[in-house]
């Protein structure tokens, strides 16, 4: 059984700074890509950020220059370090990750319980 875990959010004022985690256990022979999406009340889930093993990543327009996603492959863990904070960025943050299981097996899909990030002053 496969689980990502977060941990990080909570409540920030404007241009201030959270560290989200996002530790994988579990049976896991290899991870790819892990990455960080996140809802706002009332849109869509939307990317905020992914990266791939080999440490190439991807950030939405929105979070570019404010937030840094980062990963440690032996602690099975993805970091999204977020700066300057904005309002607009309170949404349900969530942990997603490319799992293979075991040596044959296909690579699949795990996401995390997710996390609450709120900006407000």
């Amino acid at each position: 059984q496969v689980q990502l875990v977060e941990s990080g959010g909570g409540l920030v004022q404007p241009g201030g700074s959270l560290r989200l985690s996002c530790a994988a256990s579990g049976i896991i022979f290899s991870i790819n890509t892990m990455g960080w999406y996140r809802q706002a009340p009332g849109k869509q889930r939307e990317l905020v950020a992914v990266v791939t093993g080999g440490g190439n990543t991807v950030y939405a327009d929105s979070v570019k220059g404010r937030f840094t996603i980062s990963r440690a492959n032996a602690e099975r863990t993805v970091y999204l370090q977020m700066n300057n904070l904005k309002p607009e960025d309170t949404a349900f943050y969530v942990c997603n990750a490319d799992i293979r299981t075991s040596i044959g097996g296909r690579t699949r899909a795990y996401w995390g319980q997710g996390t609450q990030v709120t900006v407000s002053s």
